[in-house]
């Protein structure tokens, strides 16, 4: 490996480490109590030195949430090339997102589950080439298939595509937040809230 080629990877795993101490920090003392220094003492660098890979703290908290998201994207692109019925490729989009949130809990309750809206440039966040946007447009265009196909009714779109996010959303931050409610069987909870969530658009 040359000089260069190290100093990048340095760097890179630098960056990775800043990232894994403030969404530590956020989820635990909530992202309003924890400052730029409080992250840089987490890990033992000046602020200073934060500062060189982030202008300010929703600076870090937007690229927190993009990583979060790029992951879900590859995930949810795969279904989208799969060959199969577009009822299907739906649920089995809204399976993967659910098992997603639990197998990644930190990411999940950062993106989706503290508060921290002041901090968004709803700009920036709800721009197309966001990652959030492209997760959350595997939704509608599922949405407009299985209409396309006359599987399910006409409907908004967007609305419904919405509908399906707020349903895997609640049962998802559910099991990550209550896990001590005497739930049924975690596939079994999941499958009938994707089941009932999806006949209500059918045709």
């Amino acid at each position: 490996m040359t000089v260069k080629a190290r100093r990048a990877r340095e760097k890179q795993l630098l960056r990775q480490e800043i990232l894994d101490a403030a969404r530590a920090l956020f989820i635990r003392e909530g992202y309003e109590n924890v400052s730029m220094r409080k992250i840089a003492e987490k890990i033992d660098y000046s602020p200073t030195t934060i500062y060189l890979y982030f202008q300010d703290k929703s600076e870090l908290l937007y690229a927190l949430c993009e990583e979060t998201f790029a992951r879900l994207v590859l995930e949810l692109k795969a279904i989208e090339n799969a060959s199969r019925d577009p009822v299907e490729n739906l649920k089995e989009g809204l399976r993967r997102y659910v098992d997603f949130g639990l197998r990644h809990p930190q990411h999940y309750m950062l993106t989706f589950m503290i508060p921290h809206e002041h901090a968004q440039d709803k700009t920036r966040y709800l721009s197309r080439d966001s990652m959030g946007m492209r997760a959350f447009a595997f939704l509608p265009r599922g949405i407009e298939e299985c209409i396309r196909r006359k599987k399910f009714r006409p409907v908004d779109v967007q609305a419904a595509g919405q509908g399906l996010w707020a349903a895997i959303h609640g049962v998802t931050s559910l099991l990550i937040s209550h896990k001590e409610f005497p739930w049924v069987k975690r596939d079994v909870l999941v499958e009938t809230v994707i089941e009932t969530a999806v006949k209500s658009l059918r045709a």
